[in-house]
């Protein structure tokens, strides 16, 4: 085994764990992942179209994530539900393990991933405006295309739907942002064979994990197909090495009730990822779960 780096990197993963296929695989990634730090993992909600209890629910999958890979991190409960407006948080266990860790002067700097909606973010902003002045950086999956790239799927998109305010008052608050939108994401897929070859054979997690693909989109996808996307997985890739995907600056933005993006005056200049390392970052995954199946 050849000798790695012992150096970490301090982060927090924001996922709605039980909302599709693709959280599982990123959740598992960070988990594997020896120089991610993972002061603790956050279930929020996914809205409520298919369940009442969707952070309940996300907790209930990372559970059992963690039991079938015996691999796990501190839970923080987050939102059950999305801001009421953008001047009122919903305070959570979640919100304030993002404040604490914010707020550390001794652990250098802290990188938080949220795979869905910015809700905990937000209602941490609120309750505690100065973490936006620390040396904190959110990485989000979500948001529609920008410019005049066609966006063929659900509208608005996913993650932000499911919090339009929230959205709006992280990237008013100047903390630094990079940004996966849906355009960029969507190309991280994987088809069944490649599940069966790389993924099934790598223990009771990985028999779970492929399986769940199949069976999410027999449910779910409106025709039959042979693949997912694992949009999620790029803000593991960030975490893991900053210098993984081609950045641009874009000027400060807010989001319509509609889900579009508009200029704001004021506000953050997140920096956009228009396109990640998937070769390396589904390579480091595949063989870290089989690396894990290995070790027992």
């Amino acid at each position: 085994m050849i000798r790695t780096d012992t150096r970490t990197r301090r982060v927090i993963v924001d996922s709605d764990v039980a909302n599709e296929a693709d959280d599982q695989f990123a959740v598992m990634h960070a988990l594997l992942s020896p120089t991610l730090d993972i002061r603790g993992i956050i279930p929020v909600h996914f809205g409520n179209r298919r369940s009442e209890t969707s952070m309940l629910d996300s907790r209930a999958e990372l559970e059992k994530l963690y039991e079938l890979s015996g691999v796990s991190a501190p839970i923080a409960n987050g939102a059950p539900h999305a801001l009421p407006s953008e001047e009122e948080p919903v305070d959570s266990p979640g919100a304030r393990m993002i404040i604490e860790e914010a707020r550390r002067t001794d652990a250098g700097p802290l990188v938080i991933a949220f795979l869905g909606p910015l809700t905990d973010m937000a209602s941490a902003l609120l309750l505690a405006p100065d973490i936006a002045d620390t040396d904190t950086t959110v990485i989000w999956i979500g948001g529609p295309p920008y410019g005049d790239r066609e966006w063929v799927g659900t509208w608005p998109e996913f993650n932000l739907r499911n919090d339009i305010p929230s959205a709006n008052v992280v990237f008013a608050s100047g903390i630094a942002i990079q940004q996966v939108p849906a355009n960029v994401y969507r190309m991280v897929n994987i088809g069944y064979a490649e599940l069966e070859r790389r993924v099934e054979p790598c223990g009771e997690i990985g028999a779970y994990l492929a399986q769940t693909v199949v069976d999410f989109n027999t449910e779910h996808h409106r025709f039959p197909t042979e693949s997912r996307s694992l949009g999620d997985s790029p803000a593991i890739a960030l975490m893991l090495d900053p210098w993984c995907a081609e950045f641009r600056r874009q000027r400060p933005v807010r989001f319509t009730a509609t889900g579009h993006c508009v200029p704001a005056e004021t506000g953050a200049s997140p920096l956009v990822v228009d396109r990640v390392d998937v070769r390396w970052l589904m390579e480091d995954m595949f063989a870290k779960l089989a690396n894990h199946a290995e070790r027992g």
